[in-house]
């Protein structure tokens, strides 16, 4: 099969762990007999150096007419520095997700057995967590109306929420529960917000069609708490986008690093799929990234795209990685691989499965096969 896809590597390490992504997909496309084209598009704070815009049309234009996006990462420390900046990066990203409609943010969330020993909390908490977030993307206060006073005292943000907002991945979610452990959990701060108390009130009568899902709600303070206390407690979360955003980001140090978090953004036509560890400006050149959440997002993209051998193939290549430590510093710090290598290793072990002997002590030696 032949596939289009908008390749938008943006800022700081984005280039360096999609080239790795890209690395994994053709590898797959060998072995699976796929074409995979990738179209390049600027996006961010290059696209704002290049056009004046973070996120020009052509840039759109490319993205509504291919299968899927496959996105790096924003931001630059000029603009971060530089709160009056009237131009940001976050501007394209924003934007994008409006323009295409992607309404649902997806982000598993799984320690990994290999690495829970790199995790900040104890081994018995966060062992067996494997949680499926779904945060509401193109809604609420980050879309509000917002307004600074004339004298520039006083600033606000409006937050509104729809029901049809809320329905539409709400389906989504419990669907996803089905499909897992059958627990939905709703995070929300009801007793103070009225759109949190629409949220409740949609949500409830949903799941009036889901019978075999398990629904049940927590504050999002509660939440936050219970993320540290006792992880492996959720299977589905559902949640608004600013709480969606902090609980996610929460979530992403379970599993001992920030650079194994993929991510899925959907709606109604074209996903887009990232990893959620920024542009991390300080690495940015020095080929020490993790690109684990990029390859994984590359498999979040195959599914999508109901390639699911081919996603199995990508995970089992990162679980082996992990298993043999051929991973970046974060994860690795005695022995860390450089960025490249590790992309190496994992094209290669989709490519060779079972001849391990040889392609696995060319990778220690630092020589893989498929260079």
């Amino acid at each position: 099969m032949k596939f289009n896809i908008a390749l938008l590597a943006g800022d700081g390490i984005g280039p360096e762990v999609t080239e790795q992504a890209v690395k994994t997909l053709d590898a797959i496309a060998d072995v699976y007999n796929h074409t995979f084209k990738f179209n390049k598009a600027l996006v961010g704070a290059c696209a704002i150096d290049e056009t004046g815009d973070p996120l020009p049309e052509d840039t759109i234009k490319l993205c509504q007419e291919s299968d899927a996006v496959l996105f790096g990462a924003i931001g630059h420390p000029k603009y971060d520095n530089d709160p009056s900046a009237k131009v940001r990066p976050e501007q394209g990203l924003l934007k994008l997700r409006k323009s295409l409609g992607l309404f649902c943010n997806i982000r598993p969330v799984k320690a990994y057995e290999r690495l829970i020993e790199n995790s900040p909390l104890k081994k018995e908490i966060i062992s067996g967590t494997d949680i499926s977030i779904y945060r509401e993307l193109t809604g609420g206060i980050y879309f509000g109306d917002k307004h600074i006073s004339e004298d520039g005292q006083v600033a606000s943000d409006g937050c509104s929420y729809s029901v049809e907002e809320i329905t539409r991945i709400a389906h989504l979610a419990f669907k996803e529960a089905q499909n897992r452990r059958k627990k939905l959990t709703l995070v929300d701060k009801a007793n103070v917000l009225e759109t949190s108390r629409l949220w409740r009130k949609t949500v409830t009568e949903i799941a009036k069609e889901y019978e075999d899902v398990e629904l049940d709600f927590l504050f999002v303070d509660n939440a936050a708490m219970q993320m540290i206390l006792n992880p492996s407690q959720f299977d589905v979360i559902l949640t608004e986008n600013l709480f969606g955003d902090i609980i996610s980001d929460e979530a992403s140090v379970i599993g001992g690093s920030i650079g194994l978090l993929a991510s899925a953004s959907i709606g109604s036509t074209v996903g887009m799929f990232e990893p959620i560890h920024g542009s991390f400006p300080q690495a940015t050149g020095k080929n020490i990234a993790n690109p684990l959440a990029s390859i994984l997002s590359a498999a979040m993209m195959l599914r999508h795209l109901d390639l699911h051998k081919e996603a199995d193939a990508i995970e089992k290549a990162v679980e082996k990685s992990l298993e043999l430590g051929i991973t970046t510093g974060d994860i690795n710090p005695k022995k860390p691989y450089s960025t490249t290598k590790v992309g190496d290793f994992i094209a290669d072990y989709i490519t060779h499965p079972e001849d391990s002997n040889r392609n696995f002590r060319n990778i220690h030696a630092g020589q893989s096969t498929i260079i």
